[in-house]
């Protein structure tokens, strides 16, 4: 008896059920990540404001909402359900990965992470904009070097101005 391809690991005759589904190596993980952002909740002390909205309410949602999530992608992996193939024209699914542009992309990241202290939010968020841009081929490094800085001074003065949330000045310590 011929298998259809569209057939699961589960659903395959000769086969019996089977834990070793790449699938769950996403789903086992946001399941996980729901239980350290609700344990971690539990540690965070502080009082209510008037509302009786503490500190604790935004990442007990989202720790809910990865737990629910992660159990209903674990439950469907485990029932069959598989992610469709690419089916876009545009789409070539026999190119190998740039794995270059990955590491760039990595690299640059790290970077923006250490050097956040050192330069502040406006200069790293700028270098940050500007060096994925590049690495992922903006047409024109003079516009996007522009954009990141007027992007990352208007994220600055937003959270810092209107939010009243530290960001860390750097550079600008005395400037801004």
């Amino acid at each position: 008896m011929p298998v259809d391809e569209r057939t699961t690991g589960a659903e395959r005759p000769g086969r019996g059920f089977s834990w070793r589904r790449p699938e769950l190596g996403l789903a086992v993980p946001v399941l996980a990540l729901g239980g350290v952002v609700i344990v971690g909740t539990a540690d965070v002390t502080a009082p209510g404001s008037a509302l009786g909205l503490g500190p604790r309410f935004f990442p007990l949602i989202v720790g809910s909402a990865l737990l629910l999530i992660g159990l209903c992608y674990v439950v469907d992996v485990l029932r069959g359900g598989r992610g469709d193939p690419e089916q876009t024209e545009d789409a070539d699914t026999g190119a190998r990965s740039d794995w270059r542009t990955v590491a760039l992309v990595s690299v640059i990241f790290l970077a923006f992470a250490g050097l956040l202290d050192l330069l502040g939010w406006i200069v790293a968020g700028a270098l940050l904009f500007f060096g994925l841009s590049a690495t992922l081929g903006a047409a024109s490094r003079l516009r996007a070097a522009a954009v990141g800085i007027v992007l990352s001074t208007a994220t600055y003065l937003a959270f810092v101005k209107g939010l009243g949330v530290t960001l860390p000045a750097g550079l600008l310590s005395g400037v801004i």
